[in-house]
């Protein structure tokens, strides 16, 4: 018995920004998954991991299944699980002077998504698996190297292994090892994969996906983006704002049918409120350097020669 609800069926989205780092990082990924090899993208978080697994399995053309990491994950959880028993009576009174009762109960077994997925030939998307426990993501060793999936004797006849379909593909994401919640990944499973690690995009790529995501114009987007990376490039203070950053408030501010201006009450305060997060633990003299950064890099930014004429607009 196999589980068909969590399937899905994509296409490629025209509101997938394709620049010419994007299409360089997407030519490469093909090429690999084509070719039968498991991919991983790894990366910090609001670089697109995930977006770009989606988009590369979309143009590999077959159906997707979605599995997220968890640290309460187990193996069940990606071969399947038993769903209690069922029981089946047949009562043959045939000849009228003989009854003859038989009964069989039987487990109701389902098929959980990285089963699903080896059996049909899907393309298994596993978003940030280093949130998973290593040991619970053992069956994928003999997945990916011998294309071979253990199953548990509860499935079934035809339990113990099954072969992966030939249609089969997977792609990993990951964070850093650092970031808190993750887990660090078996050496066993990285060398079965091929590892493309993902950065924050150049700044025309930015620009060109804060401006779709948000949907506004690139001239409104590339100041805000302006912003971010500026920030993002302050390497003493920690703090790595994300073209997210940039998505966040290039759309509070077109929501509010304010401006990219330094006078700009609206603009200021999103600025601060949606950069927070990255600034608010700094500290001088006890107290939070949160405005006075941003509003040093904002004023940097608007008053330069590039977007002196945009402020006073």
């Amino acid at each position: 018995m196999s589980d068909q609800r969590d399937v899905l069926h994509i296409e490629p989205s025209e509101s997938f920004v394709v620049t010419a780092e994007v299409e360089s990082l997407t030519r490469r990924a093909l090429t690999y998954a084509r070719a039968g090899l498991p991919l991983h993208f790894a990366g910090p978080p609001g670089v697109g991991k995930t977006r770009l697994a989606f988009h590369v399995a979309a143009l590999l053309g077959s159906p997707v299944v979605l599995l997220h990491g968890d640290h309460e994950f187990g193996t069940s959880d990606l071969l399947g699980r038993n769903d209690g028993y069922r029981r089946s009576k047949v009562v043959d009174n045939y000849i009228q002077s003989v009854t003859k009762v038989s009964e069989e109960l039987r487990g109701g077994w389902v098929d959980n998504r990285l089963t699903v997925a080896c059996i049909h030939g899907y393309t298994l998307i596993y978003d940030e698996f280093n949130r998973s426990r290593p040991e619970a993501n053992n069956p994928l060793l003999s997945v990916l190297a011998e294309g071979v999936l253990s199953l548990p004797r509860q499935r079934g006849k035809d339990s113990g292994y099954i072969r992966v379909h030939p249609n089969f593909r997977v792609i990993f994401t990951s964070n850093p090892e650092e970031y808190a919640g993750v887990h660090r990944a078996q050496d066993a499973l990285l060398d079965r994969v091929i590892t493309l690690f993902l950065s924050h995009y150049d700044r025309e790529t930015e620009v060109a996906i804060a401006a779709a995501r948000a949907e506004v114009s690139p001239v409104f987007a590339e100041p805000i983006v302006e912003i971010i990376r500026i920030l993002r490039g302050h390497s003493e203070n920690g703090a790595r704002p994300t073209i997210r950053a940039a998505i966040a408030i290039a759309r509070a501010v077109s929501a509010a049918g304010a401006r990219v201006r330094l006078d700009d009450e609206v603009f200021r305060w999103a600025c601060r409120d949606i950069l927070s997060r990255d600034y608010a633990r700094i500290q001088r003299n006890g107290r939070t350097v949160l405005p006075t950064i941003i509003d040093e890099v904002v004023e940097e930014v608007l008053r330069s020669r590039r977007y002196r004429n945009l402020s006073r607009a």
